[in-house]
């Protein structure tokens, strides 16, 4: 297998719109990208920033203006190819008076397996998306997180080598996100290749070895969560808890949140600080670093997008 589970090249979709379709809006643009063998990828943007488009791209359900790419070392129009891949669409559609075995049982019959072996895949896959109790049930009285669960078991029903899931958290609760995390750890523990976007940040921290960021159809940097922020110390928090009144000048800086104060101090004035909360009767809950954040880089990126787009609109006005 190749190091690269998938390669991208100059990857570029332009749409026509607008009187006789003349203009062309451009989704995607000049993508240059790697996925390695093995690894979990979180390709992460806002609504409209092209990760859809990259990932039907990639699935050749549309096709690209120009630019290629290459799952599995062989091009994406290489039917065969796809056998080794299993995708989840952001919006899945399934027939919804069956039950999650017989949905399952349908989509087994395209993989050429003997009836048995058939049965015996559905229930295993059952199991690990933690339907096995459920699988007499017909979808349509599932919730969202149990159909996310049935289209991961549809997605990896056949044993692909890369999985390519398009938002698999989206509208799910905190349970359910928990649930979906876990099936895509444990996809990454059987050696599994697993790409994934999102606009939940926090999932592409706790999940990825690497995101790529894209913003306005465009890669802005690709790399390791940690490696994409300055993270470097920005200061230091301390969570306190203040039992009756207290005239300490700290904690006019003070943040409080319910029972408990958070302050934001420099890492150089954190012992004075500490001193003067325990002079105040102040009990230390906790002290943490402060580091930026994806979200942060994230956030940036997409306001200066916004703000470039705004110029570009005025001066031509």
């Amino acid at each position: 297998m190749p190091s690269s589970a998938i390669e991208i090249e100059n990857l570029t979709k332009e749409y026509p719109f607008g009187f006789l379709h003349l203009k062309k809006k451009t989704s995607l643009e000049g993508l240059n990208m790697q996925v390695e063998t093995g690894e979990v990828f979180g390709f992460i943007g806002p609504n409209g920033a092209g990760k859809s488009t990259t990932i039907k791209l990639l699935m050749r359900l549309i096709f690209p203006t120009a630019g290629s790419a290459r799952i599995l070392g062989k091009p994406i129009s290489d039917v065969e190819m796809h056998r080794e891949i299993g995708y989840l669409p952001e919006q899945p559609y399934f027939y919804d008076h069956l039950t999650a075995a017989e949905m399952l049982g349908y989509f087994a019959r395209f993989q050429d397996l003997a009836a048995a072996d058939r049965k015996d895949r559905v229930q295993r896959m059952l199991k690990k998306v933690g339907l096995d109790t459920a699988h007499k049930i017909q979808l349509r009285k599932y919730s969202k997180g149990m159909l996310q669960r049935v289209g991961l078991a549809q997605a990896i029903l056949h044993d692909p080598k890369v999985v390519i899931l398009d938002e698999p958290m989206s509208g799910l609760d905190p349970l359910g996100r928990r649930e979906v995390r876990d099936i895509i750890l444990e996809l990454k523990r059987d050696g599994k290749t697993v790409m994934f976007s999102t606009h939940i940040l926090s999932d592409a921290e706790m999940l990825c070895d690497r995101v790529g960021v894209i913003v306005g159809g465009r890669l802005r940097g690709v790399g390791a969560p940690g490696t994409l922020v300055d993270m470097k110390t920005q200061g230091m928090e301390i969570l306190f808890e203040l039992r009756g009144a207290s005239n300490a000048p700290l904690l006019s800086k003070a943040t409080r949140t319910g029972a408990c104060y958070r302050l934001h101090v420099a890492e150089e004035e954190l012992y004075a600080a500490i001193e003067q909360l325990r002079g105040a009767g102040a009990r230390i809950l906790s002290v943490s670093q402060v580091k930026a954040t994806l979200e942060e880089f994230f956030l940036n990126l997409v306001g200066a997008d916004r703000a470039q787009a705004s110029a570009v609109e005025v001066s031509g006005k």
